[in-house]
């Protein structure tokens, strides 16, 4: 204000301090304007321009508006240099107005820092180590973090207290803070234990009942994770959740490149016996099955004919069965199917029986793990199972049905 007054001075004008309070904070709004004018009419639209045909890094910086929110913080970095340069230090003129402007070059500083994170997740996702991170809801936490810490500068600028004081002061109000931001907080240490032990990432098809998720994970925040299930529907699980709960994370099984074929039948255990000469004649026709009676019955025969064996009792023989026979056909229908991964486990086994028969349980991968392909190998393979069954004298076990219940009754009553 002494520089200005000494300037009119010397053009003979003797201005009061009210007159000269209003010229400067004409000098000072006017420019403010010209700055404002210069730089988001002139600098700022060119940028926009040029950024429009341009690379994908310079169109992800101008959409999140970066340069526009420097842009006010430069504003008011040059309104506070202004209200140091032209009014008197110390006074309430000054420090109103300076008070002002740093408060403004906080606010915006902090939403620059916001969009320059916005600016790295956007360009994050060229980068296909980037999936492998949470990085939305690392970034949220660290958005929550230095909106905390500008909001304390902010308080204490305007009390005309230290920072470390009020940061001090928190102390006492740990608990409350606590209760107030506990999912933000449980969010942001599960979603650094989820990168650093690489337990999920975008496009990972998770599998949580609890939370009826069955689905590819699309977004993972700070404080949840959102699954869009098969049906097309979205749930919400929160992040914590999945360290404190168990998940199955089916991205191994698509990275292995083979999905898992674990499927029974249900033998009828009254159709279960040993096969007979005509039988054992009419499978030897099968090309899948003549190597392995061939080297079979060379087994059986061999122990047979040691010692005396009455060939009257079967009890002192052995002999084949039908639904060993038909366990040693779907081993090499699988071995040689061109589906079928040859490197993995593939095997047909029994399990214990019980009151719906004998299961005989397929256990293979396909050579895909694409969903529709996938169904597409596991139901031709039981269409010729069912189909083949009963070739080896074997009936699938099945409840009654209603015919079967009508037919019984139609015998009875005749």
């Amino acid at each position: 204000m002494q520089q200005l007054t000494t300037f009119l001075k010397q053009y003979g004008i003797e201005p009061d301090h009210a007159t000269s309070l209003i010229v400067i904070f004409g000098i000072i709004f006017l420019t403010a304007l010209i700055v404002h004018f210069i730089l988001h009419r002139i600098v700022l639209r060119v940028f926009e321009r040029r950024a429009q045909g341009s690379s994908l890094w310079l169109q992800i910086i101008t959409g999140n508006k970066l340069f526009h929110r420097l842009a006010f913080m430069l504003q008011g970095m040059i309104v506070n240099l202004q209200a140091v340069l032209w009014l008197q230090k110390g006074s309430d003129a000054a420090l109103i107005l300076s008070t002002c402007a740093q408060l403004w070059v906080m606010i915006y500083a902090l939403m620059s820092f916001f969009s320059l994170l916005d600016v790295i997740a956007g360009l994050s996702h060229r980068f296909a180590f980037a999936a492998q991170f949470p990085l939305k809801g690392i970034f949220q936490g660290v958005k929550l973090v230095s909106a905390i810490v500008i909001g304390i500068m902010m308080i204490s600028l305007l009390i005309g207290k230290s920072p470390a004081i009020l940061i001090s002061g928190l102390g006492a109000m740990a608990a409350v803070l606590m209760l107030v931001f506990k999912d933000p907080i449980l969010g942001l240490v599960a979603g650094i234990q989820l990168s650093a032990n690489s337990m999920l990432k975008l496009g990972d098809w998770l599998e949580m009942p609890k939370y009826g998720a069955d689905g590819a994970v699309i977004d993972i925040g700070l404080t949840t994770v959102k699954v869009q299930n098969w049906d097309n529907t979205i749930t919400t699980i929160p992040t914590y959740a999945l360290v404190s709960d168990a998940f199955k994370n089916w991205s191994g099984m698509s990275a292995s490149g083979g999905r898992r074929i674990k499927r029974c039948i249900n033998i009828d255990t009254t159709s279960i016996r040993f096969l007979s000469d005509a039988e054992h004649e009419n499978l030897m026709q099968a090309r899948l099955l003549k190597p392995y009676m061939a080297a079979r019955q060379q087994e059986i025969n061999s122990w047979n004919g040691q010692g005396d064996v009455a060939e009257s009792s079967v009890l002192n023989q052995r002999r084949m069965t039908n639904v060993g026979t038909f366990r040693a056909y779907l081993t090499e229908y699988l071995r040689q199917h061109p589906l079928i991964r040859k490197d993995m486990t593939q095997m047909v086994r029994q399990l214990a029986p019980g009151a719906e028969g004998l299961p005989v349980e397929i256990y293979a991968f396909t050579n895909t793990v694409a969903w529709l392909e996938y169904e597409s190998i596991q139901s031709d393979i039981f269409d010729h199972v069912f189909a083949v069954v009963g070739e080896f004298g074997l009936r699938v076990h099945q409840a009654p049905t209603g015919s079967d219940v009508r037919a019984i009754a139609g015998v009875v009553s005749s």
